[in-house]
């Protein structure tokens, strides 16, 4: 009984500091989450960014000895943005997806989470926890799943009645034996728009994503972007959206509820062309903040020159040669020549031709020849 009326305590509180959802779940192990895993695994789905053993990441207990119970949150965020800036030509612009929009979440759900710790310090002497934002062991969406916070969707996010699929998680495993709150009735139906939508069919099945073959990943890698990809990434620079927005439970949903969590237009939508001379100190000032800058700047810079490919923006050409010809990074100067030829200004194919003369790397060669192949493809 006391347990309940703290209970009812913290979920006032959490709503003071700036959760929009709270749910208490059992700190058993997740023995279905454990099957699915394993799947994952055996089937090579996993994206590689994963934290943990199969163990770690579906039994509480490995990560508090007295694991009790779980507190689940969720932060919404925007799904639509003020002021957006016009993407026209010769000033053409990339997108980071809507979950890397405002101030980076992990920091943000973090010290809502901490401040929870201290809350429920104050209330229970000898008072254990240990807490987690995305990047911890546990599964965000199976610890969601089971305190209520949502369903799993078939386009494998939690998906809460009030807020859609926009929002953020994070989980406290603690040593105090709540009353667990109860799991929701999926609400998905006989629905497959993201499954339908999924332009690389990474979404294999219901609730099962290839995380390899996913866009949102692929963006993030470091290396050269698979042929298959490159007409399907268009403007993505970080992230990707269209298994949210095709989603008819998401349909006209836009909280904004965080300052924090506001995106700056000109960060989450910037040009392209400057982003290819961008110090690295310069990333950090500008796009820091952001999630969608955890990789570094090379992933946004190869994408900002394929989202340029896309376009066929010819302005960027002399840049894009300039890349080609001095960047000392294989990639970079690789998936420049390439998008040289794709674009296919009257004077890129020679530019192509003679960097390929000096140019040692065989993979850089191989996308140099790429490149020259669009100009057979244009008589």
């Amino acid at each position: 009984m006391a347990n309940e009326q703290l209970k009812e305590e913290i979920i006032s509180y959490a709503k003071q500091i700036g959760i929009d959802k709270i749910g208490f779940a059992a700190a058993n192990p997740f023995a279905e989450m454990k099957a699915r895993l394993q799947m994952q695994q055996e089937d090579g789905f996993q994206s590689g960014f994963e934290k943990g053993t199969l163990e770690e990441r579906t039994n509480p207990a490995l990560h508090l000895e007295d694991a009790e119970s779980i507190i689940a949150i969720a932060v919404a965020y925007p799904s639509r943005m003020r002021d957006r800036p016009l993407n026209k030509k010769g000033q053409r612009r990339g997108n980071f997806c809507r979950a890397s929009w405002g101030h980076d979440y992990h920091d943000v759900l973090n010290s809502r989470l901490e401040l929870l710790t201290a809350f429920i310090a104050e209330r229970v002497p000898g008072f254990r926890s240990r807490s987690m934002v995305d990047t911890g062991e546990l599964s965000d969406r199976a610890v969601a799943e089971r305190a209520g916070i949502g369903w799993s969707g078939k386009n494998s996010f939690i998906i809460t009645p009030e807020f859609g699929s926009y929002v953020y998680l994070g989980e406290m495993i603690t040593n105090v034996p709540f009353p667990s709150d109860q799991p929701l009735d999926d609400q998905c139906g006989d629905c497959t728009m993201c499954l339908d939508n999924c332009p690389t069919g990474a979404l294999v099945a219901p609730g099962r994503l290839n995380a390899q073959n996913c866009i949102a990943f692929v963006t993030q890698t470091k290396g050269f972007l698979a042929d298959e990809y490159r007409s399907k990434i268009g403007n993505q620079l970080y992230g990707f959206d269209t298994c949210q927005l095709v989603c008819p439970k998401n349909k006209g949903i836009d909280v904004h509820h965080h300052p924090e969590l506001e995106p700056d237009p000109e960060l989450v939508k910037p040009e392209l062309i400057p982003l290819l001379s961008i110090s690295n100190k310069e990333f950090k000032e500008r796009f820091g903040k952001m999630s969608g800058s955890w990789r570094g700047k090379k992933p946004i810079q190869r994408n900002a020159i394929l989202a340029l490919a896309h376009y066929r923006e010819q302005t960027a050409v002399d840049e894009l040669i300039r890349l080609m010809r001095d960047d000392p990074r294989p990639v970079i100067r690789g998936t420049a020549a390439w998008a040289i030829g794709k674009i296919g200004r009257y004077d890129s194919y020679d530019a192509i031709r003679s960097a390929l003369e000096i140019e040692q790397d065989p993979e850089v060669r191989n996308e140099m020849e790429k490149g020259l192949a669009f100009e057979q493809a244009q008589v």
